[in-house]
């Protein structure tokens, strides 16, 4: 692995050194990989347009987070900024210098990458699915344009993929190999999903039990090695050791606060989608109006990102956690329920009057 990881290392200062004209735009797409854009921006539009792929993107995302956690825990991989401070690869304390950014200190091991993970399995979904519309044109010159259509979206798939990739790496927060093991890992969860139609029909039972099981195996699986004095945590005191700033250390990059968000969006998901409410107005007669659609993302959209604006206190770990939890679950059951409930609601009103 040290060879792997010096290889790595000699990437990321090329990077640093002959790309840093490109800084800013490589920031912007680390920003663009990040799995809580999931949540905020991709899902309410697409549950708007297309409520199955809006409810996939949903279980694939908790689902390749929760697998990215449990390989994280596994393979105990190291990140760049601190591994090169602390390998006794490099003679005479002779370390390469890498810069660190305000991005850069995440806490919790490094393969495979999260967020390259993330954004490989989001948008597999996203392509799948807008393909999926043209592979029913039957005459030639549709068959032709599918093709057209098949080429491009894929080229920006591996475009937006490598993008993150190299942002990961050129912040010194992943090596390539872990991004290159996030993008094919979140391809593989986004297919399994794609041969798994049950999620659509799940009972809110169904997702309370899902919800418990990822959060006991996970849980169980830290405690087992706990006892057996393996600490799963062990990346959090590196990662404070060698930040180059403590205020860029964020308690949201921990392994857990990234399980509470996920279990939280789920369970949001299960709740709103077997809700009277989502049933009076995803369903009814309003829900194939373009300009219900249209109004449903813009508000959700809209609300959202108030709800970013909002910031859990950190002061305290487990209250963290549990207004983390709460605010995760609060995302998709506006999104599903309570922003078409309320659309519906006054576009009812409105039609009422005019009759």
């Amino acid at each position: 692995m040290d060879l792997l990881h010096s290889n790595g290392v000699l990437i990321i200062q090329h990077l640093q050194r002959d790309y840093r004209a490109y800084q800013d735009f490589l920031n912007f797409m680390s920003h663009v990989g990040d799995p809580r854009n999931i949540f905020s921006i991709y899902f309410p539009l697409w549950f708007q347009l297309n409520q199955v792929v809006g409810t996939k993107m949903i279980w694939v995302a908790v689902i390749g987070d929760w697998f990215n956690l449990i390989f994280k825990w596994i393979l105990f991989g190291h990140r760049p900024y601190w591994w090169v401070h602390e390998t006794v690869i490099y003679p005479n304390q002779s370390s390469p210098c890498l810069e660190q950014f305000p991005i850069t200190c995440e806490t919790g091991p490094g393969s495979p990458s999260g967020h390259a993970m993330g954004s490989s399995c989001v948008w597999y979904v996203m392509v799948t699915a807008a393909l999926s519309y043209t592979v029913r044109w039957k005459d030639k010159s549709a068959v032709t344009l599918h093709r057209l259509t098949w080429s491009l979206l894929w080229s920006i798939f591996w475009i937006i993929q490598i993008s993150v990739c190299i942002s990961r790496v050129f912040i010194a927060t992943h090596f390539p190999h872990q991004v290159i093991l996030g993008v094919f890992a979140g391809i593989l969860v986004a297919e399994a999903f794609e041969h798994a139609p049950a999620i659509q029909t799940a009972s809110l039972r169904t997702y309370i039990k899902t919800n418990l099981f990822l959060f006991i195996f996970a849980l169980g699986f830290y405690l087992v090695l706990k006892l057996l004095d393996i600490d799963l945590l062990w990346s959090v005191p590196k990662a404070k050791k060698w930040c180059a700033n403590p205020d860029w250390i964020n308690i949201d990059t921990t392994p857990f606060a990234g399980l509470v968000r996920n279990l939280g969006a789920l369970f949001g998901l299960g709740l709103g989608i077997n809700s009277e409410m989502f049933i009076a107005s995803c369903k009814g007669k309003n829900s194939c109006k373009i300009s219900f659609r249209i109004l449903c993302i813009a508000a959700s959209l809209a609300t959202l990102q108030l709800y970013n604006i909002v910031k859990i206190p950190t002061h305290t770990e487990c209250l963290f956690y549990i207004l983390s939890f709460c605010k995760s679950a609060a995302m998709p059951l506006t999104v599903v329920a309570l922003v078409p409930y309320c659309v519906h609601s006054l576009m009812r009103t409105t039609e009422k009057k005019l009759n």
